[in-house]
């Protein structure tokens, strides 16, 4: 692997840790102002909208200029974000406006975070050639949920009394911070500009675009192109399909999870986090054990999708730590172990069809897309007073049959086109746009 890979590792890295840290600050904010448990999924709800609205020009942004410039530009407008979240007690002294303030604070880190992206994910396709593909990705992807893990448990221990007691200790502190979840903030963006100088360090892979279109109606006319390309690929459409599945579940498995442990097991929110970090660690676990597959039998490991989905099941059935912990960990090992090698094959027909930055916003929008619907799925599930281990049971059922569909859809596919298999890491940029430059 090259240096240049390992700097955007380490970007991704924190400021991966600094978004999932500044989510359970949001949480804990919402929680000291008496907020509603309906706005935590909200929160991430707000999140995801970022991604669908703008996933006609992140893409293009993403190409117009060298990507490591690109993430150091998202990386600023997340400590934005970050910064306003801490001022919120400065804004207003209304309760109801400074949960507005929380709110629009976290989507506006959700607008740097879309924007990210298809930087972030663009620059390995041009960093890397196809076969090193599912092994940069199962870093890429190991290394993002590895900081998932490490950003949710931060943001846990960090509003946790014995740490904020420590922190309103330290010289100088108490005159910027008030209460646990403002020194939480101050913490975390401190990994965001730690994140944004490992942007700087990012080199210039020296890979050109065509000049990319700045007229709105035109960009949202090729994008409608670009999701339609991806979709028609009989490749592409399997992989896109898994991964929409995986993200949606994944955003909605969070918070399921934090619920359980409220309702099932009585722990706390900080005590929750922790059973969150256990199944992204699971996650890791099985994505460093996909990094061992070819990309050409990248789709051998759907089933591991049902598996998922009916492990799901046995949450309700758990109370003990040990049980608890090791059916966490299967849930992450197996998620982990489906939805890598499903990511680089999606990367590689993108980059062959279209482009790194345009393949990867298509990929955001539909992934985003499902998120906002099973949010405000689980959201309204929570507002209709369902116990969470009803909603636990439907989850895993809507997986796992979901898994079943897409493995009958791929074996249909390479019935009827044979050839499919050959086009599993072929060589080739942006043969869809070429057509569609010349008609």
């Amino acid at each position: 692997m090259k240096r240049g890979f390992y700097l955007v590792m380490g970007a991704q890295a924190l400021s991966s840790i600094a978004d999932n840290a500044l989510l359970i600050a949001a949480f804990a904010l919402i929680a000291d102002l008496q907020g509603p448990s309906w706005m935590l999924p909200m929160m991430k709800w707000w999140f995801a909208l970022a991604y669908v609205v703008l996933a006609a020009f992140v893409g293009a942004f993403a190409d117009a200029y060298p990507k490591g410039r690109v993430m150091f530009i998202t990386n600023s407008v997340k400590i934005l974000g970050c910064a306003l979240m801490f001022a919120y007690q400065f804004i207003s002294n209304d309760t109801a406006t400074q949960l507005f303030t929380i709110f629009f604070a976290y989507t506006l880190v959700g607008i740097g975070a879309a924007a990210y992206s298809p930087a972030k994910y663009g620059i390995v396709t041009e960093m890397l050639p196809p076969h090193d593909l599912v092994k940069g990705n199962s870093w890429i992807e190991g290394l993002t949920v590895l900081s998932i893990i490490v950003g949710t448990v931060l943001g846990g221990v960090l509003i946790t009394p014995e740490v904020y007691h420590y922190l309103q200790k330290l010289p100088g502190i108490t005159a910027i911070a008030q209460n646990r979840a403002e020194i939480a903030i101050l913490v975390i963006g401190c990994i965001y500009i730690a994140a944004a100088l490992c942007n700087l360090l990012i080199p210039n892979t020296n890979i050109q675009y065509p000049k990319q279109k700045t007229n709105p109606i035109a960009l949202l006319r090729d994008f409608r192109f670009y999701v339609l390309v991806l979709w028609r690929d009989k490749l592409g459409q399997i992989s896109l399909a898994v991964t929409t599945l995986f993200w949606g579940a994944g955003a909605t498995l969070q918070l399921i999870v934090i619920e359980w442990g409220a309702q099932h097991l009585g722990y706390t929110l900080d005590e929750a986090t922790i059973l969150m970090g256990v199944a992204a660690l699971g996650t890791v676990i099985g994505a460093v054990c996909a990094g061992q597959i070819p990309l050409r039998h990248s789709l051998k490991v759907l089933p591991m999708g049902v598996v998922m989905g009916l492990v799901v099941l046995l949450m309700p059935v758990v109370y003990s730590p040990w049980a608890v912990y090791t059916l966490l960990l299967m849930i992450g090992a197996l998620s982990g172990f489906f939805v890598v090698p499903m990511n680089a094959l999606l990367q590689h027909r993108g980059h062959v069809l279209l482009s790194a930055g345009h393949s990867i916003a298509v990929q955001n929008f539909n992934e985003q897309l499902n998120i906002l619907l099973m949010l405000a799925i689980y959201s309204l599930m929570l507002w209709l007073n369902l116990p969470i281990n009803v909603i636990i049971v439907i989850f895993g059922l809507l997986v796992a049959s979901l898994m079943l569909l897409f493995i009958r859809w791929s074996r249909y596919n390479h019935n009827k086109f044979p050839q499919l298999r050959r086009q599993i890491g072929q060589k080739g940029h942006g043969r869809a746009l070429s057509r569609h430059r010349c008609q």
